[in-house]
C-alpha cells in the first residue's frame, strides 16, 4: 500500500488539488487488493460488472473512478462480516454503536491503517490545536470501558483523552447489571469539584448527552464556572436522539451560561466505524473534507452523483483500511456538499453539511434496496 502511505504522510491535510492524483492511485491500489483478497467484495464487483483490473495503469486512472467504484451501504456491514485478511493478522476490530452484538458493523483495522490513522489525527487535530502538554481532567459523555464494549466510538473517546496528559476520566454511561445507564447526577457532582481545580476540563463524547446535561442543569438552576481554557469536544453523532438535536446557537448559549465555555472552545468531530477518517470542524464549525477522503452526494432514488448545494445520501470514500472493504460506503445520512470558498474560514476544501438521517425501516431508499441486492449477489 505504498500510495496509501504516501497520501497519509503528506504534510498539508486539506490540500486536495495537490494530492488528487495520489488519492486516485491509492483508491485503485486499495480496490485491487480488496478484489483479490475478499471473496464477498469480489462477488459484489463481479455482480455489478466492475473489474478494477481493467481500469488501466496508475498513470491514466480516469477522473470518475470515485463515482464508478460500486458503493456499499453501511447497513450491509451490519448484516454480514467481510474481511480481506486472516483475522489473526487484524490487531483491532471495532463495531458501530451498540454493545449487544445485533445490527452492528464489525470492521477490521490492519496495522498500516492504524499508523495512517495516527498520522491523520496528528495533522487534522493539530489544525484545531486540540493537542496540549498541559494536564487536564476529562468528562466523557460516553461509555465507561467494559470488556463487552468493542464499539469504535468508545475507543475513539478514550483515544481523545490522550490529546493532553490526563489527570482523571469521569464517564456518564456506567455499566450496571448488563447494560449502560446515564449518570447525570454523578457528572454534575463531579463538575462542582472540577470547578475548584487548577487544571482545565475537557468534555468528550456524544453531543446528545452533553446537551441533555446542560438542559438538566439549566432546569435545576445549576451553573458551573470551569477553569479558563476548558473545552467541549463532540463526537459520535446524535444517533437515536436526532429529533432532539438543537440549533447550534442554542447549544453554544447553554455551554456559555452553564459551564462558562465559549463557542471558540467547542470542537466537533464527524466520522463512522465504516469510514474512520477524522473530520474536524473549522472555526466556522464546518466539516471540510481532508485529503484522506472524498465525499460524494448521491440522489436518494437513483444514486447518481449530485452537484454542490444539492441534498442526497452521503457517499464516503477512503483508501485508509486494508483489512475490510470499506473503500466506498453509503451512509444513511442526508447531506450537502458545499464549495470551500463559501465557508469563510480560509480553507478551500469542500465542506460537508449533515442535514438529517434516513430511517431505513420507514423510508425505502435506493441505498436500502442496494443493500438487499448486494446480499442476493453474494
Amino acid at each position: 500500500m505504498k500510495y496509501r502511505n504516501k497520501l497519509f504522510s503528506y504534510k498539508k491535510p486539506y490540500d486536495l488539488k495537490a494530492t488528487n492524483e495520489l488519492l486516485k492511485k491509492a483508491i485503485l491500489e486499495n480496490c485491487l487488493y480488496q478484489y483479490k483478497n475478499c471473496k464477498e467484495y469480489r462477488k459484489i464487483l463481479d455482480g455489478m460488472g466492475f473489474d478494477p483490473q481493467k481500469i488501466g495503469t496508475n498513470s491514466d486512472i480516469p477522473d470518475n473512478i470515485l463515482e464508478k467504484i460500486p458503493v456499499i451501504p453501511t447497513m450491509l456491514f451490519k448484516r454480514m462480516k467481510m474481511f480481506s485478511m486472516p483475522k489473526w493478522k487484524i490487531p483491532i476490530k471495532a463495531t458501530s454503536s451498540g454493545t449487544s452484538g445485533k445490527n452492528v458493523s464489525e470492521i477490521g483495522f490492519d496495522a498500516g491503517a492504524l499508523i495512517c490513522g495516527l498520522k491523520m489525527v496528528l495533522k487534522v487535530g493539530g489544525e484545531r490545536k486540540v493537542f496540549s502538554l498541559t494536564p487536564c481532567h476529562y468528562v466523557i459523555m460516553g461509555y465507561q470501558p467494559h470488556k463487552s464494549n468493542k464499539t469504535a466510538v468508545a475507543k475513539t473517546a478514550f483515544g481523545a483523552t490522550l490529546f493532553t496528559p490526563c489527570l482523571s476520566r469521569t464517564y456518564i454511561l456506567k455499566y450496571k447489571n448488563g447494560k449502560y445507564l446515564p449518570d447525570f447526577d454523578g457528572i454534575i457532582s463531579r463538575l462542582k469539584t472540577l470547578e475548584r481545580s487548577s487544571f482545565t476540563c475537557r468534555f468528550m463524547g456524544f453531543p446528545a448527552y452533553t446537551y441533555f446535561l446542560l438542559k438538566i442543569m439549566e432546569e435545576k438552576g445549576i451553573k458551573i464556572k470551569l477553569p479558563k481554557g476548558s473545552k467541549i469536544l463532540l463526537g459520535g453523532g446524535w444517533k437515536q436522539f436526532y429529533a432532539e438535536q438543537p440549533d447550534k446557537s442554542e447549544f453554544y448559549r447553554l455551554s456559555k451560561e452553564i459551564l462558562g465555555i465559549n463557542e471558540e472552545n467547542i470542537i466537533e468531530f464527524f466520522g463512522a466505524v465504516e469510514h474512520p477518517v477524522l473530520y474536524c470542524d473549522c472555526k466556522k464549525h464546518h466539516f471540510h473534507v481532508p485529503i484522506y477522503s472524498r465525499v460524494l452526494i448521491r440522489d436518494v432514488d437513483t444514486l447518481k452523483p449530485l452537484g454542490y448545494g444539492e441534498t442526497g445520501l452521503v457517499n464516503l470514500i477512503t483508501p485508509m483500511v486494508k483489512a475490510t472493504p470499506v473503500l466506498s460506503v453509503m451512509t444513511d445520512d442526508l447531506g450537502i456538499l458545499h464549495k470551500g470558498e463559501e465557508c469563510g474560514c480560509g480553507n478551500s476544501s469542500p465542506y460537508l453539511e449533515i442535514v438529517g438521517r434516513v430511517a431505513p425501516d420507514s423510508i425505502k431508499t435506493c441505498a436500502a434496496g442496494a443493500a438487499e441486492m448486494l446480499e442476493k449477489i453474494m
